[in-house]
This record gives C-alpha cells, structure tokens and sequence, in this order.
C-alpha cells in the first residue's frame, strides 16, 4: 500500500473538526468539503461567488497534492437551497472546462457556517 499524506493547505479555513483539507494515497486524492470562504475569513453573499470560492480552495488542495482540476473523478455538490443549482454551474463550467468529472448533488438544511450555501468535495486520479 503507497503511503497516505494528509495535507492542510495554507490559506484554507481551519478545519472545525478532526480532518485534513487533502489526502493523498498513491495516484489518488481525496478533498474535504471545500466551502466558499474567502483567505480573509469573508464568506460572499451569493451561491455563486460561493462556489467560485469553493473551487478555488478545491483547485489550491489539488495543487498542494499534486493534482490538477483535469485529474478530478468525482464531485459531490451539497446546497442548500437546491434551486440554486443553475447558480452554480457556470462556475463548474469554468472550473472544470472539458474534463466534466462524475457529479453527485444533494439538498442540505444547513452547511457548518450559516452564511454558507454551498460546500464541494472532490476526488481525483493522477495518471
């Protein structure tokens, strides 16, 4: 078994439990929940910047791990308004161009901060 290395990545929000932003076990990585908070500690008010944010902090814990937005496998997208989904795509679109990974998508009642309306988590391959 490839070693595993837990990362956390600078400029991410301190995990509010016991987690690592990113973990790595040979040529696969595994990304936390990333929520839409800005370096500075702002969260912006629509879903939108929120999940730009997200993947911004997805796309840092990819680099950090070796990993680029190509290499992600699968998404799992939690909103909590799920109407807000058009909202979001434009941003995955951006983000992930051409290399549209597997996606899961699911309703929540609340996310960890109650400004926060969206969190992302994702996995990657790295050939």
């Amino acid at each position: 078994m490839p070693p595993i290395q837990r990362l956390m990545v600078p400029g991410q929000l301190e995990p509010v439990s016991h987690y690592c932003h990113v973990t790595r076990a040979g040529n696969q990585i595994w990304v936390s929940g990333a929520v839409g908070v800005r370096p500075d500690g702002s969260i912006p008010d629509s879903v939108a910047e929120q999940a730009e944010t997200a993947l911004a902090n997805i796309d840092a814990c990819l680099k950090a791990a070796g990993a680029r937005a190509e290499h992600v496998v699968k998404v799992n997208v939690y909103l909590t308004d799920i109407a807000d989904r058009g909202l979001i795509n434009p941003a995955r679109q951006r983000y992930f161009g051409e290399h549209r990974p597997a996606s899961t998508l699911v309703g929540v009642s609340a996310l960890v901060l109650p400004a926060l309306k969206v969190e992302i988590e994702a996995q990657a391959v790295v050939p």
